[in-house]
């Protein structure tokens, strides 16, 4: 465990200031040409009085809305019917409907005085026989809507934003605009969400969605919408580093893969073959690992991630090595309960190693031993949010840019967690 800092802890950074919030909200985004349901995550959109269809080899799921949200689910020669009783009516005039395919979960959701709210839920991971895999990609290129048009579905909140980088840590900008990796929220826990791609540009603070990328796992078959992903130019090629949160089951262990891709990965939809980024635990008890962050220097490579002696008990570690196959533990900082987002950043030449500890209300920063050394000088928005941060050129204001995220739901209380969050945008400098 770290020792305390002496006295009062110095701010790595000036003081950061909140500039501005975004919530990009979209149940539907339209597929690319030739392009269709590469992952589990599709929804359909249509007017109130709409019966919409999403249907696939041997399932077919109608969605409806009169008095109350309505779900029927057709598997096989077995029909089941189902209705919310506590969150199943609207509070206002009915303006859109969307049905809505994320991971397994089927969700019918309303559009009223202005916002998207979940009205019924239905998992076909629940139907055991016959029995229905939402991540079969065979399943996937079979589906087709009604009442609608079919498309991704988007997002109803961001989190776990990243700077897309170059391997040495740069910020990645290709067009002059700051891209990042994001986890889109799904209407629901952390299964009903998928990694999307963005660009911000930094003189107007306009987002734009531009990609969504999904997963093959090295060790399951189908597309999983795993998350809390870093995308690394690497020569001229892609690395993608992400955490297997698609499926989540405290049963299976959460760990790290990586991709590598030729593919235009800012822009489009696509799903990439992974395989498993070995992170070392040793001397650390670990139940599981994520949020990977990966930096190539002089040395080799660094491989930032959050280490959880269990679901959930988590604290930030660093692993180093000559090449990505062969990491050894550099360090941990295990004195924090729930700490994650663990981010390098090179500041004035030097190294640190960034985090967000929810309980302490802070952004501590470490050497490359795990050593406390400062903190970030800046508001602390709820959940984790994660110290992401890029510096900005002369023409652009100078000094630096922090894009991160809060603990805002959306959707409703039959969404609940998983839903956030805002996207908070501070400058300091």
């Amino acid at each position: 465990m770290p020792a305390p800092l002496p006295g009062p802890v110095p701010a790595l950074l000036p003081r950061f200031e909140v500039v501005a919030r975004r919530r990009p909200v979209e149940m539907v985004r339209p597929f690319p040409a030739g392009v269709g349901a590469l992952g589990p995550y599709v929804a359909v959109e249509g007017e109130p009085g709409a019966l919409l269809v999403l249907a696939g080899a041997g399932v077919r799921v109608t969605g409806s809305y009169d008095d109350s949200a309505r779900l029927e689910v057709t598997t096989g020669r077995r029909t089941t019917r189902h209705r919310s009783r506590r969150h199943g009516r609207a509070a206002a005039p009915v303006e859109r409907l969307c049905l809505a395919l994320t991971g397994t979960h089927v969700t019918l959701l309303t559009r009223e005085a202005g916002g998207w709210v979940a009205r019924c839920r239905v998992d076909l991971a629940d139907r055991r026989a016959p029995r229905v895999d939402t991540h079969d990609e065979g399943w996937l290129a079979t589906l087709t809507a009604d009442g609608g048009t079919l498309g991704g579905f988007g997002q109803l909140g961001l989190r776990d934003l990243r700077v897309v980088t170059a391997a040495d840590g740069t910020a990645y900008r290709p067009d002059g605009l700051v891209h990042l990796t994001a986890t889109s929220a799904g209407p629901g826990f952390f299964d009903t969400a998928h990694t999307s791609v963005w660009s911000l540009d930094p003189a107007t603070l306009a987002l734009t969605h531009t990609a969504d990328l999904f997963f093959r796992r090295p060790d399951r078959s189908g597309a999983f919408g795993d998350h809390a992903t870093h995308l690394v130019r690497n020569g001229g090629a892609w690395l993608v580093a992400t955490s297997t949160w698609g499926d989540f089951d405290r049963r299976r262990r959460t760990r790290v893969t990586l991709a590598r891709s030729d593919a235009d990965l800012l822009h489009g939809r696509h799903v990439l073959d992974t395989a498993e980024l070995p992170l070392p635990t040793g001397g650390l008890r670990s139940a599981a690992v994520w949020d990977p962050h990966l930096v190539r220097t002089d040395e080799g490579w660094l491989v930032g991630f959050v280490n959880a002696r269990r679901y959930f008990d988590f604290h930030p570690a660093l692993a180093g090595g000559p090449d990505l196959d062969r990491l050894g533990m550099l360090g941990a900082d295990t004195s924090p309960r729930e700490c994650e987002g663990t981010t390098l950043l090179r500041v004035a030449g030097a190294w640190h190693v960034l985090a967000s500890d929810k309980h302490a209300r802070s952004w501590p920063v470490h050497d490359l031993a795990m050593r406390a050394t400062g903190r970030l000088d800046a508001p602390y928005p709820s959940n984790i949010p994660w110290p992401t941060l890029v510096p900005l050129d002369e023409h652009e204001g100078g000094g630096w840019l922090a894009v991160t995220f809060d603990g805002t739901r959306a959707g409703g209380p039959l969404a609940g967690y998983g839903t956030h969050g805002d996207v908070v945008l501070m400058r300091a400098g």
